[in-house]
Order: C-alpha cells, then sequence, then structure tokens
C-alpha cells in the first residue's frame, strides 16, 4: 500500500545532509547509504548514491526517472542462477528429431521424399 500524502516522502535525514553537503563541495564522489527504504527525491538527480545491498555498495546514478521510487529498487539483493535441473535436462535432452539440425550454409536444402506416391 502507498504512503498517504498528507505525510510527504520518507526520507533517511543524513541522506539530505550528505547530499547537500556534496552538492554545495562540487565533488562527484559515490554517497555511500544504507537506507534502501528511502524515497529518491528531485535534489539528488545527478548525484551517484552507493546503495548497499547486504554484500557490497552497488552505484546509482540518479535520473528523473528515479524520483519517487525508492533506492532499495535499484540495488538487488537477490541473484538468481538458474534451476540446476533445468540445465541438466537441457544438456542430456539434446535436438529431439534426429536430421532436423539446419543446414550448411552452402549447401542445397532437400524435401524428404516418401509416404504417398500419385500415380
Amino acid at each position: 500500500m502507498a504512503r498517504s500524502i498528507w505525510k510527504g516522502p520518507f526520507v533517511d535525514g543524513y541522506l539530505l545532509k550528505k547530499a547537500e553537503a556534496s552538492r554545495s563541495s562540487g565533488r562527484h564522489e559515490m554517497i555511500r547509504i544504507w537506507s534502501r527504504r528511502s524515497t529518491i527525491l528531485p535534489q539528488f538527480v545527478g548525484l551517484t548514491f552507493g546503495v548497499y545491498n547486504g554484500q557490497k555498495h552497488i552505484p546509482v546514478l540518479v535520473t528523473e526517472e528515479m524520483v519517487g521510487h525508492k533506492f532499495g529498487e535499484f540495488a538487488p539483493t537477490r541473484m538468481f542462477y538458474g534451476h540446476s535441473s533445468d540445465r541438466r535436462a537441457k544438456r542430456t535432452a539434446g535436438p529431439a528429431v534426429a536430421g532436423t539440425a539446419p543446414a550448411a550454409p552452402g549447401t542445397a536444402a532437400v524435401a524428404p521424399t516418401g509416404g504417398t506416391s500419385q500415380s
């Protein structure tokens, strides 16, 4: 459920201070943050934040389209490597029908003959 409008967006206080300090100093280094729950505000546009994903800080360059979203949306915490059984099945299955491999370049494709003859 969305946050009520009258409350305003949630942003940790230290983020506003760090963003203002970065803008006033003119340095463009990554601002390391741990607050994934904070909302991205318009004054953060153009700054690079290092959003912590549980292991490391993921660099996120804030653009206009990101305003209103949360920082955590742009730093995934889980990596999906696929199901091991799917890879095993794919490896052992091979081609479904013999002779359905694509023809080599420069060779003519021959239509199969067989079955019905019209005499």
